[in-house]
């Protein structure tokens, strides 16, 4: 498949929930990983919660853990995640360091133990980079911000 590399990489996962499914990769379609919500959360329009995901993990050194949104995770339960991705570096990994989903509610809407409402992957972390400040990047203009595929 495409998305499958050479090395692999291992993640200690805690469970906190013995109702939750195991981590698996997203019915080998993706290297994306679901994540389930571990409690029931019943909110009106305009509330905010915190998503138990039923998990903490410790990350390979020199990774960083991004989670986000399904796709279907407004269609389904109107519910926005607040901070649009969720970053996770590898200094939280105590047995107490719950993952969780921030969301704001545009509707009344209930979430059950087990539904997917987000996943996650991994990334290496970013070289360490030196900024250099100039005058001109010397490069032709490509139109703006927005203007890709604009006549």
């Amino acid at each position: 498949m495409r998305w499958e590399k050479k090395m692999e990489e291992t993640i200690k996962i805690k469970y906190h929930s013995d109702q939750i499914e195991k981590l698996e990769y997203i019915a080998g379609k993706s290297d994306w990983i679901d994540l389930r919500a571990a409690k029931d959360y019943q909110l009106k329009k305009g509330e905010f919660a915190l998503i138990d995901l039923g998990i903490s993990v410790q990350l390979p050194r020199g990774y960083e853990m991004i989670t986000a949104a399904r796709s279907s995770l407004f269609k389904n339960y109107g519910l926005i995640q607040t901070n649009a991705i969720g970053v996770i570096d590898e200094t939280y990994c105590g047995d107490d360091d719950v993952i969780c989903m921030p969301v704001y509610a545009t509707r009344d809407t209930e979430v059950h133990i087990n539904d997917r409402v987000c996943q996650f992957r991994i990334f290496e972390h970013q070289p360490r980079i030196r900024f250099e400040e100039c005058e001109t990047l010397g490069n032709q203009t490509r139109g703006g911000f927005g203007s890709t595929g604009r006549q």
